[in-house]
This record gives C-alpha cells, sequence and structure tokens, in this order.
C-alpha cells in the first residue's frame, strides 16, 4: 500500500486576521501622517513659487539696470495670480506692450489665502526693486519691511500655524520663508526658515 503525503500550505484563520488587523493599524497611522504630508507639500510648493517670482524680480532689476515690479494679476487682489515685470517704460504700472515680462502666475488654489503688509498692500498693491536690488516704494524711498502671509484657509487649532508660510521682504532686498510657531511671531523671529 502506498502511502500519501500531503503537504498544505497556507495560512490559519488566526494568522490571517493577525495580518488584517496589522494593516488595519498601519493604515490607521499612515493614512493621517500622508495627508498632512501632502498638505503641507502643497503649501510649501506655493510658497516657494512666490519666492522664486519676488526673486527673479530682484535679479532683473539688477542684471538690467531697471526697477522690476510684481503685481497682482488683476491690479488689486494677489489672489488672481501675478506678474513680474521689468518697468521698460517708468510709469510703475504693468504694460504688456512696453514693459518686459518676466513671469506671469496663475491664481493660486482656493483653500490658500494671502494676507500682505507694506507696498504689497497698497492701492495698487506692489513690490518694487531698484537697479540696485533694494525694495523700494514708488517714491523712490525705503517701503520697510514688507510680508506675504500665505495659509491654508482649511487649517484651524493647533494646525494653523504649522499651515502657514509667511514671506518676508526687507529694504534690502533679501527675501526669505519661514513658518510662524504662533500668532505673536510677527516677525518669525521663533522660526528657522525654510
Amino acid at each position: 500500500m502506498k502511502k500519501c503525503h500531503f503537504s498544505v500550505k497556507g495560512f490559519t484563520l488566526i494568522e490571517l486576521m493577525v495580518t488584517v488587523a496589522l494593516v488595519a493599524v498601519l493604515m490607521a497611522v499612515a493614512v493621517p501622517s500622508m495627508t498632512t504630508f501632502q498638505r503641507n507639500a502643497q503649501l510649501t510648493s506655493f510658497s516657494n513659487t512666490l519666492l522664486s517670482a519676488i526673486n527673479a524680480a530682484r535679479g532683473e532689476a539688477m542684471k538690467r539696470g531697471q526697477s522690476a515690479m510684481v503685481v497682482p494679476t488683476d491690479g488689486s487682489n494677489w489672489s488672481s495670480g501675478w506678474v513680474v515685470f521689468v518697468d521698460l517704460d517708468r510709469s510703475q504700472t504693468y504694460s504688456e506692450t512696453t514693459d518686459f515680462t518676466v513671469l506671469k502666475r496663475e491664481a493660486p488654489p482656493s483653500y490658500l489665502a494671502i494676507t500682505v503688509t507694506g507696498t504689497a498692500s497698497a492701492t495698487p498693491p506692489y513690490i518694487l526693486f531698484d537697479a540696485s536690488g533694494y525694495a523700494k516704494n514708488k517714491a523712490g524711498g525705503f517701503p520697510g519691511n514688507q510680508s506675504f502671509n500665505i495659509k491654508r484657509s482649511d487649517a484651524t487649532g493647533i494646525d494653523e500655524f504649522a499651515q502657514t508660510r509667511r514671506i518676508k521682504i526687507a529694504s534690502t532686498g533679501r527675501v526669505r520663508v519661514c513658518t510662524p510657531k504662533s500668532g505673536s511671531d510677527a516677525q518669525c523671529n521663533a522660526s528657522s526658515g525654510l
């Protein structure tokens, strides 16, 4: 008589249940972390886009030896996007036909709110760099420190400051991005720059 040897390979019901439980726990931990990562990446990406536009204006001003500006696309609201241009006709306003357009940026996503200070909040709003790369106002004086506060409009509570970026423009023309640590951290002194 011949003996049959069966080799059974697979999982027991208990092993399968333990595996499913471990996967569920890992998913419960990973999904919120991934969401936070994605939200942070979107905010950082947008802030860096605005930072590079401001730096492009400063660089073009120094390269061409003429004033360069960043202004809202619609002339009044930074949430409409912005235009970076070299002010060839010296009118201190954007003209597509007489000024050199460096770049244009479309409106930011609706979940981002932008508030500004300095000449960026003037009527009409603007950022102006002279041929030496200094931030100036339209009268030729130093405007003082200016800032863009970019915040996710859907962030509340303890997430509010983690979901905020501040772009600071010094009169010297230096531009930096930081994350404020509290509502009273207006200059981002408690924060390292990003």
